[in-house]
């Protein structure tokens, strides 16, 4: 089945949501599977009076068999967007703040800020996101795996900015085998916090990447306390020759824990 025909949207109202395909109600689990990922047209609807604190499943069906025709509409049952931003300007297109979030084949379209990690454990796993400075930021441990991150900037930005302000935070990003791509010149992270901690691994860098690779947010002392790597990725614009001196290497041993869902504890939550 196509994304385009038929998408849920499963919405916790702690923070985060998820965009996929579900046949059963998977805030009642412990696992999310890929059954949950299949519809069950016979599945009884949840109205949109419930209680603000309970979770809900909504399903977008364009051919008129679930509760909203799109995406957007879905969205719209639920959302408030407080401060809406015109087109080019700074504003977050998905929030997500609240652990154990699965986002499959989902577009995620903005210019800065994009995507807000703010918190928790996520998987995002063939998505696309799309954005121009930071356009993946916050405190969140989420692996992006097979996706498509896609610079829009005119000139210059940045991709990622991971805010972790002590070694013991567990947190960070890890991007495997993603595809970057897009217009401009982009850094592959810039130090928001004085641990940061971003790793690529089997990614593909198109000709947009900056040389250097990483901004260490004007705060030079950041260098010696950030994680910062690149393993074993290609294309134009991974030649690390010219890349800051502070970037991590990594043996496969060491890399190992950021490859797969055991970096987000995948194997409590997760049966894909």
């Amino acid at each position: 089945m196509e994304m385009s025909v038929l998408v849920v949207v499963f919405m916790s109202f702690l923070g985060c949501f998820q965009l996929g395909l579900s046949q059963s109600e998977v805030y009642m689990k412990a696992f999310i599977t890929w059954d949950d990922m299949k519809v069950d047209e016979g599945r009884a609807r949840l109205s949109s009076r419930d209680n603000y604190n309970r979770s809900r499943v909504i399903v977008v069906d364009k051919n008129g068999g679930g509760d909203s025709l799109t995406v957007q509409g879905a969205i719209d049952m639920n959302t408030v967007v407080a401060v809406p931003g015109g087109y080019g300007m700074q504003a977050v297109a998905l929030r997500v703040s609240g652990e154990k979030a699965f986002f499959y084949k989902v577009r995620m379209l903005g210019t800065q800020d994009t995507l807000l990690d703010e918190t928790g454990s996520h998987y995002f796993y063939q998505c696309h996101i799309q954005g121009s400075v930071d356009f993946i930021f916050g405190r969140g441990k989420s692996l992006f795996q097979d996706c498509i991150l896609q610079s829009t900037a005119k000139k210059t930005g940045a991709i990622a900015a991971h805010r972790r302000d002590s070694p013991y935070d567990d947190t960070g990003f890890s991007f495997v085998g993603c595809v970057i791509n897009g217009t401009g010149k982009v850094l592959l992270g810039r130090a928001w916090g004085n641990y940061s901690r971003a790793i690529y691994s089997f990614c593909n860098f198109d000709h947009i990447i900056i040389p250097a690779g990483w901004s260490d947010w004007n705060n030079p002392h950041r260098q010696k306390t950030v994680v910062f790597g690149e393993y074993e990725c290609s294309g134009r614009g991974a030649d690390i020759r010219g890349r800051v001196p502070w970037l991590k290497t990594f043996t496969y041993e060491e890399v190992k824990p950021f490859l797969g869902m055991q970096f987000i504890n995948g194997d409590q939550w997760l049966k894909l």
